[in-house]
């Protein structure tokens, strides 16, 4: 599954992939690998994600919040 709305949000951001990586405790690969659906975080990775960058788990995989068309 390809979590559309990740690499949005960290460019909205500001934020480089290694600061991301690094301020989760994850490789810069691995980061890269979930943007792109070659591998799913877990659910724990997930809420992670969520709360670093303030977003809902919907919009992470979405790129839309929960109801947004």
């Amino acid at each position: 599954m390809k979590i559309a709305g990740l690499r949005e949000i960290r460019i909205k951001k500001g934020y480089t992939q290694i600061k991301v990586a690094m301020d989760l405790n994850i490789t810069r690969e691995a980061l890269s690998y979930y943007k792109n659906g070659k591998r799913n975080p877990d659910i724990s990775l997930l809420l992670a994600f969520s709360n670093y960058y303030g977003k809902s788990v919907d919009y992470l995989i979405t790129g839309k919040e929960f109801g947004e068309k």
